[in-house]
């Protein structure tokens, strides 16, 4: 890939994809080969360049995110089988907004566990970057 956007998964790394260059994007300067690098694995043998960092997770924690994605799954896989049974349009409405409610849901105890761990933790470690960071996520969330 000749820069970021066009490596497969690096574009999906936060000003990874609107570098112009892996060599100048914040997160991937220190990935060496970003640039040619095919995958993830190997772009995170050069440097890390698709993901910033590994977050561990309670087991707890873990186990709430995924069964509210597996509802979220089975929700969806419902309104599809509704689609296909071409059930009445006003109904499929409400399952949709059920489902977006659903994420709505998902995406506010994310980001709550983001705020409480991650930010808090890297402002006390001095790393003032991380509220541009999640300015940046939020405006993303509000679209």
């Amino acid at each position: 890939a000749k820069n970021c956007a066009e490596a497969k998964n690096c574009a999906e790394a936060k000003n990874c994809a609107e570098a112009k260059n892996c060599a100048e994007a914040k997160n991937c300067a220190e990935a060496k080969n970003c640039a040619e690098a095919k995958n993830c694995a190997e772009a995170e043998k050069a440097g890390g360049c698709c993901r910033k960092r590994a977050v561990p997770r309670s087991a707890e924690e873990r186990t709430r995110l995924v069964n509210r994605l597996n509802r979220i799954e089975g929700q969806i896989r419902g309104i599809r089988g509704m689609v296909e049974n071409d059930l009445y349009c006003n109904d499929i409405l409400v399952q949709c907004s059920a489902v977006n409610a659903a994420l709505n849901a998902f995406e506010r105890e994310l980001l709550a566990s983001h705020v409480r761990g991650c930010v808090a933790d890297d402002l006390r470690a001095g790393k003032d970057e991380v509220v541009d960071e999640l300015l940046e996520t939020l405006k993303k969330m509000m679209k």
